[in-house]
């Protein structure tokens, strides 16, 4: 199994493969979270992530749900700025590769 996988089963007994798409401490609830993907679509065709409390130095332990608004808001303010920065680069690309192709004299000059 890859490092940023894992198994799941679920309420039906079905084994599904989950991707792990980031996992951070918080200071301020002294708790780890993972946020992770089964790889399934909303109606709108974004792919569905979740999150949940883990026990990193015992992964056998099983996830806990998050249980206040306080602890979905960490998480939230956490993938909003992961999306920020993957938005952020993606743009740089877009612009790097605008820039290159603009640059090119057709006449090899």
């Amino acid at each position: 199994m890859k490092e940023n996988t894992f198994k799941m089963v679920t309420e039906d007994g079905k084994e599904i493969i989950c991707n792990v798409l980031f996992t951070f401490d918080s200071e301020e609830t002294k708790k780890s979270y993972i946020a992770y993907t089964d790889n399934t679509y909303e109606a709108d065709g974004s792919i569905k992530a979740y999150a949940a409390v883990y026990h990193p130095e015992n992964l056998n332990a099983g996830f806990e749900p998050i249980e206040t608004e306080k602890e979905w808001k960490v998480v939230e303010t956490i993938l909003e700025a992961i999306q920020e920065e993957v938005r952020n680069k993606l743009q740089q690309a877009t612009d790097e590769t605008d820039t290159e192709a603009g640059s090119t004299n057709p006449n090899g000059q």
